[in-house]
């Protein structure tokens, strides 16, 4: 199978809108930038490398409609669509990351003409390099799953989430080619469901055996005897080591420690941050209740029933058994950027 969530194509950004999977494999382009900042900020993309590449072909595509007199109000245009990028998903480092990339960039840039070309070159550099990262962290982390495994996941870290085979579901993808991978455990990952719709229609693609559970029934599992590894991504690592991650993230976390089960998380180098010194100090995007209280459009809550509606949560670097990247595997303690 070949999943490809954003691409560039003869000057428009393509991107496949996750919001309708499973049921429609739809695919819009976007010939402004505007479009592609939106679907970002609407979750037809997500998982932060793919919100990083997603935004950098965005960002190539906005320095193609800036007309500016001069290198210095290209400068100024540039950094006015920057900072609206930078709005659309707080959380995700990866987003952060490719801003500055490509503001490196245009700084670098003698002429518009010139940052439009290297701006693209940039964009396209950033989606190969992910490529590579996620083969590379899949064979690090299938090498620590024992035999016939049996793996617990939450979200979606698949090919839709990445720019190649995803970050913890490539290593559960290269387990199952290595023949070590017994069964796959997708948490529904509520309230938008990217574990039900997602993770499921990616495993069902790839032949992998999984069944998809309840949030709610991690814990029986695990008490059961039937989890042999929790492996999540992130969207962002601090310094110390703390993750934030798709909400329910720390709930599985707090259970693996509980029954002594290895949690690892998948993420490449790129998530890391090291100007965060701990997980109280990453910004946690809060959206908009009706996901909560409504499904598939169906409100499934009381009229007037306040709700709270985090994204992402926190977990700390104790609960961690160790980070899987391109690089390798870090264990406790993690100290990250010196």
């Amino acid at each position: 199978m070949t999943v490809q969530p954003v691409a560039w194509r003869d000057g428009v950004v393509a991107i496949l809108d996750q919001t309708q999977l499973p049921e429609r494999v739809v695919i819009e382009e976007f010939d402004d930038w505007r479009g592609v900042a939106e679907a970002i900020h609407m979750m037809k993309v997500r998982g932060a490398p793919a919100i990083g590449i997603a935004a950098a072909y965005g960002l190539a595509l906005a320095a193609r409609q800036i007309e500016a007199p001069t290198m210095d109000a290209f400068r100024a245009a540039f950094g006015s669509v920057c900072a609206a990028f930078a709005q659309t998903r707080p959380t995700a480092v990866n987003l952060f990351g490719a801003i500055e990339r490509l503001q490196q960039v245009v700084a670098q840039s003698q002429t518009p003409d010139e940052a439009r070309a290297r701006l693209l070159e940039a964009a396209q550099a950033l989606q190969h390099e992910d490529y590579a990262a996620d083969r590379a962290m899949a064979q690090h982390g299938a090498a620590l799953l024992p035999p016939h495994a049996r793996v617990m996941t939450i979200c979606n870290t698949g090919a839709l989430a990445t720019g190649g085979i995803g970050t913890a579901l490539g290593i559960i993808r290269v387990a199952h080619e290595q023949g070590k991978l017994q069964h796959v455990y997708a948490c529904e990952t509520r309230p938008r469901m990217q574990g039900l719709k997602l993770t499921a229609w990616e495993l069902l693609q790839e032949g992998i055996p999984f069944e998809v559970i309840a949030d709610s029934a991690a814990g029986t599992l695990m008490a059961q005897g039937k989890v042999d590894a929790v492996i999540t991504g992130a969207d962002r690592i601090a310094a110390n080591g703390d993750t934030a991650n798709k909400i329910g993230t720390y709930t599985l976390a707090v259970l693996a420690h509980h029954h002594r089960i290895p949690f690892y998380i998948a993420a490449p180098e790129t998530t890391i941050d090291p100007t965060t010194p701990d997980g109280a100090a990453i910004p946690i995007e809060y959206r908009d209740p009706t996901e909560l209280t409504h499904i598939g459009g169906l409100q499934v809550a009381p009229t007037g029933a306040p709700a709270l509606n985090p994204a992402f949560d926190v977990t700390p670097a104790s609960l961690i058994t160790a980070i899987i990247t391109e690089k390798g595997v870090y264990r406790p303690p993690y100290r990250f950027g010196g």
